[in-house]
């Protein structure tokens, strides 16, 4: 195939299904593959909380760090379910698959729903805050976020068909380049801070922050939704927390043991970078506002807000440039390489839905690299149309994000309380019971906190978030009725007991649709011969009364004995009567099969598509859904479909290839000999 050479210099030679073993991963790749998301939520997550605080202006920023330490609770108690998770349903469902054995087929179908929509909103949130980081520290590059982002998410999806594996070599490198340089960056604050006493001032530390118009006196009830949307927001921190739970499969062995200590690893790096960043934003005083030019006193005309991270690694490493620019460079790469996780989470989700028949049977099924090569293409398309629809706006898009994952947080929690309760009625042994009741309490904790977690989400953001809510209800009623398709077509292809079912037909009426006397024409008279039909005919739609004369005489100069019927078309169309035909002849003998061969041209470029076989196209189309009636494409190869020039054809009259045996002899051509049964039968039931 032409397209042979491209698709393996961009995704590599295919690789034999009993390599699947070497795919798998070890903890030191299954990190940055299943834990860059929410390793990089740290990155925007705290900015998220200043921004929300920001509305009521600088005396609402000092709660900041109470608002990180209730976050990065939250954060352990998940990871803490999780790693029960891992250990009770290592298969790779995940949430999903907690949801469906504990509460039900729709249940899993609302857990699934809202991961897919998370892991789209995953990958575009990490692709434009990445982006927003890089254009932060090279403003030339301002203005082409859109593009930027889009090309980016190419990019991944090009490095994911590659294979897991190959993707998260090539993406280890720099997420652990940004646990180092964050966690280097704090080391240095603190440093600068305590050992030397060094003032760290950020660009926006010297500019009064106030309220915005209505912000200016909260108290009360307002202040307290306030604190609580700021605190939703900072549970962006905890997004992607999830995907090693449905990764367990791409683990090596002992699997689950590795997953839960993958989970732990992250859980300690994110919540010492998450406080970190938090502490060292009141230390440098970064100031950041909704809207930069009406709440922070004392801005020049043209100031443009860099994101929280960058103003804190400014300020740190004021002393040391090439720092900054290594934590500017490493934080664009893991905003960026976090969508990774949901290119390794998505696919496995959509196999599992797919096998069991609430997706298309296309995403079960691996590609040359032995990645599920539709379900990342599907992704990527996803998340470039929210990319478009939200022009590349990282804080718009944030607002729907931690939706789905929240009420997957609480079915998957939910779902394990029910998993040790259940195990509990039958288990005696004391060691394990006590197993159990710890890990129930776990699940427990954490169905409290999540559930918290997604009432003030849905409190605070549902003028956002209702567009997230509405997708996965779209999704939802999908996946229903895939399902319900999957089920009709199972019952009607089961071999049913009916003798009806199983009764052949009576006979075959054949019929050859010609439109002139050439090669292709001859060649699926002959076709038509040698299947040996009850009759055969041929059939021709008379749309000019000119080419049709003449197709006549051509057709009585040869002497071809198969009959010619012709059936008027005053409208110049083809397939209506042809359709009529077909279903007068069915009408006609309710028993007997419909054969119809037609003749077709087989093109080497794509553009000649567009000049031949229309009709055959549309006409097969209609045929199909027709009972009781058999298309048959009799395919003529132009020169242009074969690298080299085509041996004669062996319909050709006379032509016969070495090897095989040679057809009765014509009597004027190919097709003038009479067909299976007599010729007079043919022209009897041709004629009425």
């Amino acid at each position: 195939m032409p397209t042979d050479l491209p698709k393996r210099i961009l995704i590599g030679r295919a690789l034999r299904s009993d390599k699947l073993g070497e795919t798998l991963l070890p903890k030191r790749i299954a990190l940055p593959v299943f834990a860059s998301d929410a390793l990089s939520s740290v990155a925007y997550a705290p900015e998220e909380i200043l921004l929300t605080l920001s509305l009521a202006g600088a005396s609402a920023i000092h709660f900041s760090w109470q608002i990180g330490v209730v976050v990065a609770i939250v954060m352990l108690a998940v990871v803490a379910s999780y790693r029960q998770n891992v250990h009770a349903y290592p298969s790779g469902g995940g949430d999903y698959e907690v949801a469906t054995v504990n509460h039900g087929p729709n249940s899993g179908l609302v857990v699934a729903s809202a991961l897919m929509v998370d892991y789209i909103l995953t990958v575009a949130v990490s692709t434009t805050s990445g982006v927003a980081n890089v254009v932060s520290a090279v403003p030339a590059l301002r203005g082409h976020e859109l593009t930027l982002s889009v090309v980016v998410v190419i990019l991944l999806m090009g490095m994911n068909l590659r294979g897991v594996r190959e993707s998260g070599s090539a993406f280890a490198v720099p997420t652990y380049a940004f646990m180092v340089g964050v966690v280097g960056m704090v080391v240095y604050g603190v440093f600068r801070h305590f050992g030397l006493g060094q003032e760290m001032p950020a660009e926006s530390a010297g500019f009064h922050l106030q309220a915005t118009a209505g912000n200016e006196s909260l108290a009360g009830f307002a202040m307290v939704f306030l604190l609580l949307k700021a605190f939703s927001s900072g549970c962006a921190a905890l997004t992607g927390v999830e995907a090693i739970s449905n990764g367990v499969p791409a683990f090596r062995k002992p699997k689950s043991k590795n997953a839960a200590t993958t989970l732990l690893m992250m859980a300690s790096v994110a919540v010492v970078m998450f406080m970190g960043i938090i502490w060292l934003a009141r230390l440098t005083g970064v100031q950041m506002a909704e809207e930069p030019a009406h709440q922070l006193v004392g801005v020049p005309g043209d100031y443009h807000q860099k994101t929280a991270l960058a103003q804190i690694s400014e300020a740190v490493f004021s002393n040391f440039t090439p720092g900054f620019y290594f934590v500017a460079a490493v934080t664009g790469l893991i905003l960026v390489l976090a969508a990774n996780t949901a290119f390794n989470g998505f696919p496995v989700l959509g196999s599992i839905l797919a096998q069991d028949r609430y997706l298309p049977r296309q995403l079960h099924t691996r590609g040359d690299r032995l990645a599920f090569s539709n379900g990342i293409i599907l992704l990527a398309l996803a998340a470039i149309l929210f990319i478009v629809a939200f022009d590349a706006d990282p804080t718009r898009l944030i607002q729907l994000y931690i939706v789905g994952v929240f009420v997957s947080f609480n079915m998957s929690q939910s779902g394990m309380i029910r998993h040790w309760t259940r195990n509990l009625r039958t288990e005696t042994d004391p060691a394990k019971r006590r197993h159990m009741q710890r890990s129930r309490a776990i699940n427990t904790f954490g169905l409290v906190m999540t559930m918290a977690v997604l009432i003030v989400v849905l409190a605070t953001k549902i003028s956002h978030a209702w567009i997230a809510i509405a997708a996965m209800v779209v999704l939802f009623v999908m996946m229903k009725a895939i399902r319900r398709h999957y089920d009709r077509v199972s019952a009607e292809l089961v071999a049913a007991e009916e003798p009806d079912d199983v009764v052949l037909p009576t006979r075959v009426h054949a019929i050859v649709l010609v439109s002139k006397l050439h090669k292709p024409a001859l060649r699926a008279l002959a076709y038509a011969r040698l299947a040996r039909a009850h009759t055969l005919e041929a059939v021709t739609v008379n749309v000019d009364p000119v080419d049709t004369a003449a197709l006549r005489a051509e057709w009585d100069e040869r002497g071809i004995e198969v009959p010619l019927k012709v059936l008027d078309s005053p409208f110049r169309e083809i397939t209506g009567p042809v359709l009529d035909y077909v279903k007068n002849l069915r009408r006609s003998s309710p028993r007997d099969v419909v054969s119809v061969y037609i003749p077709e041209y087989v093109v080497g470029h794509w553009y000649e598509h567009l000049l031949h076989n229309q009709s055959a196209l549309r006409l097969k189309g209609r045929l199909l859904f027709k009972p009781g009636v058999m298309v048959t494409s009799v395919p003529w190869q132009l020169e242009s479909s074969e690298r080299r020039k085509p041996q004669k054809a062996w319909s050709a009259p006379g032509a016969v290839r070495r090897g095989e045996p040679r057809a009765p002899k014509a009597v004027k051509s190919e097709v003038s000999a009479k067909p299976a049964g007599s010729a007079d039968s043919s022209k009897k039931d041709s004629s009425q």
